[in-house]
């Protein structure tokens, strides 16, 4: 997918600052690598989209949705795009996340499985002209 515009940087971080209760919620259990050491990103742009959460390292989307969505045509294109481009998606709705959110982030852990050995760079790290 291509790089994200300027525009669409700006819309995520503005999505940031008024999270809903349920990406709140999940946020607070996918942050600081809670879920067996995996990165995630917190509304980022997935061109043309912005993802509630990433984790760029294995390529997965995880969406909270509302009842906006309850079988929602744009949801099945967008998924269907990212999983063309590579992501894997998950989907959970609002109340599940609020209800149940250590079962959530349960099965988030079981998509993930655990990190390889050694664990991949950190955003901004890598392998500088190192032949392996």
């Amino acid at each position: 997918m291509p790089r994200a515009k300027k525009s669409a940087l700006t819309q995520a971080r503005g999505m940031r600052r008024i999270p809903t209760d349920a990406e709140r919620k999940l946020w607070s259990l996918l942050r600081r690598r809670q879920i067996r050491g995996w990165y995630f990103r917190r509304q980022h742009p997935i061109p043309p989209y912005i993802a509630d959460f990433a984790c760029i390292e294995v390529k997965l989307v995880v969406e909270v949705d509302g009842r906006q969505h309850n079988g929602s045509f744009y949801d099945a294109v967008r998924d269907r795009r990212m999983r063309d481009a590579g992501w894997r998606v998950m989907r959970f709705w609002n109340t599940d996340v609020l209800s149940n959110p250590e079962g959530v982030a349960r099965m988030i852990w079981e998509v993930l499985g655990p990190l390889p050995d050694p664990p991949p760079p950190s955003a901004g790290e890598g392998d500088w002209g190192v032949d392996v």
